[in-house]
Formats: structure tokens, C-alpha cells, sequence
């Protein structure tokens, strides 16, 4: 289940917003890399959903959604750094 959160993001020159910072409730995380953006589009509804895994400050893994039609944003699920890193060790094992 996602929960809806306040994202400080940067469109650059070609208008995509990219999340700098984001508060999980009262406590604000910087973003301090975007791994990887996707995007997805939920068939029944057609809301397309712009996602990003970022590496926050706070020494974890975020998975964040913005959704462009209602401009707002989504936090999806936290990883620990050591669970990315043991799940990509055993992708590539």
C-alpha cells in the first residue's frame, strides 16, 4: 500500500520532475541518488505512474511514485541498503 507524501522534486529542461527531497511524515530525506525510473500504467484505471528507486540519506532504498495526472506523489516500500545489495549479489550469482 502506498502513502501519499510531499516530495521537493526538479523538472529539468525536458519538464520531468526527479525527487530531491521528501518527507516521510515529520521526517525529511534526501535524496541523495535516483538508481532507477520507470514507468508503469495500470490498465484498468490508465493512471500512469512515473517510479523512481532513490537511495535516501537516512542509508536506505526508497520506492517513490508520482502520479502526473493528480500531481501528487506515493512512498511505495523502504529497503535497507544490505537488503539491495544482497538481492542484486544474488541476481548476478
Amino acid at each position: 500500500m502506498s502513502e501519499q507524501i510531499i516530495v521537493i522534486a526538479y523538472a529539468g529542461y525536458r519538464g520531468d520532475e526527479a525527487p530531491r527531497t521528501f518527507f516521510l511524515g515529520d521526517i525529511k530525506i534526501d535524496v541523495t541518488s535516483i538508481i532507477e525510473t520507470w514507468i508503469e500504467e495500470i490498465a484498468e484505471t490508465r493512471v500512469r505512474l512515473r517510479l523512481f528507486n532513490v537511495k535516501g540519506n537516512d542509508g536506505r532504498m526508497h520506492t517513490i511514485a508520482h502520479d502526473e495526472e493528480l500531481a501528487m506523489w506515493f512512498h511505495r516500500k523502504v529497503l535497507q541498503i544490505s537488503q539491495v545489495n544482497t538481492s542484486s549479489r544474488a541476481l548476478h550469482s
